[in-house]
């Protein structure tokens, strides 16, 4: 019996809504439709371009930094052993070497931040270099949120019906892309043979978008979120944090010591042992279950006791509290997040199902 070939990486199925089969390919057709490709694209050159500089100079990446981005990267996606590690690349058309590489890149776009990029546009872009972008996106896991944003909108228009939209609404959205892409009808064709796609796929594209941002217009009002914010006012409690990244238990009691005896600032502690530093803001519902009661417990200036984080340990310091405000942007847009992903997982479960659970 003859071995069926892998489908390449932009023929991988992600999801299938009403028998019709998504795959990677649909989600970056469907992004370069909105204009959220450009910038990862932008970003992949810059990358491509920092490699190039650092191969012209013959320089070596340093081993223990690919390493230990691999193993953060591991960690986070819950691959405890190299052969689920495999798994997780072959199930997207990805390859260790696909891995190591997209490692190396960013290592030397650190290295190189200034550094031009060549100036080229994604639809004349050879094949290799567009399939390069989807990897980028695999593993940097934006194509997750494109898959979701297309899963919201496909089983928005499964739920309405294509012929439920205003047309006026369509003509709208035709005008926003024509301005968002710099584009007029008359070149309009043109464009969608550079993607392979017809007249049909512009018109389902529009009438998505069209049903999409009428549905968040509605979900969004401002009673809404006011409803929101008032339901989840623990959770939405924001923090301003200073913490020290420690590696061992005895080190974070020593730094724990100097800043309760001897009055050293948490930024002092850390520079003193070389330990990475952050001041974030943080809202309760980032912060780990185990660890909120304490947090909401505690005095503003309180130093908490060590924290064991993966490997290592976290002091920690709290330097403010507050309750959420209606006007504050990141707690909109927190509670707005909540209002759609209610909405829109309700309509997924009825209309989407996913082959392939990118993160």
């Amino acid at each position: 019996m003859p071995k069926t070939e892998a489908p390449t990486i932009d023929r991988k199925i992600i999801f299938v809504c009403q028998d019709r089969a998504v795959v990677v390919r649909d989600l970056l057709d469907a992004a370069l439709f909105r204009g959220e490709l450009e910038l990862t694209w932008i970003d992949l050159l810059r990358l491509l371009a920092a490699e190039e500089k650092a191969d012209e100079q013959e320089l070596e990446y340093n081993d223990d930094a690919i390493d230990a981005a691999a193993e953060r990267f591991r960690y986070e996606h819950d691959l405890i052993t190299a052969e689920e590690t495999e798994k997780w690349l072959a199930d997207r058309a990805l390859t260790l070497g696909d891995f190591g590489a997209y490692f190396i890149r960013h290592y030397w776009g650190e290295q190189f931040e200034e550094v031009e990029a060549e100036k080229l546009e994604y639809l004349t872009a050879p094949n290799k270099l567009r399939d390069l972008l989807a990897t980028e996106l695999i593993l940097s896991g934006e194509l997750d949120r494109m898959a979701q944003r297309l899963s919201w909108r496909l089983a928005a228009l499964s739920e309405a019906g294509r012929d439920a939209v205003d047309p006026e609404l369509i003509a709208a959205e035709e005008t926003h892309f024509f301005s968002r892409i710099g584009l007029n009808a008359e070149r309009l064709p043109g464009w969608l043979e550079q993607i392979d796609r017809d007249a049909n796929w512009f018109r389902e594209m529009l009438a998505m978008e069209a049903i999409h941002q009428r549905g968040c217009a509605a979900l969004l009002s401002k009673e809404a979120r006011a409803r929101e914010i008032a339901a989840l006012r623990l959770p939405l409690t924001r923090f301003e944090v200073e913490t020290v990244e420690l590696d061992s238990l005895d080190a974070a009691r020593e730094a724990l010591l100097c800043a309760r005896e001897d009055g050293m600032s948490m930024e002092e502690v850390a520079a003193e042992g070389r330990y990475p530093y952050r001041h974030p803001e943080v809202l309760l519902e980032e912060i780990p279950e185990d660890l909120q009661q304490k947090f909401l417990s505690v005095h503003p200036g309180t130093l908490l006791e060590p924290i064991p984080r993966g490997d290592g340990f976290h002091l920690c310091r709290i330097v403010s509290k507050a309750e959420p405000n209606l006007e504050d942007p990141v707690v909109i847009k927190r509670a707005e997040e909540r209002i759609l992903d209610r909405h829109f997982a309700d309509l997924t479960t009825r209309h989407i199902q996913w082959r392939l659970l990118l993160a």
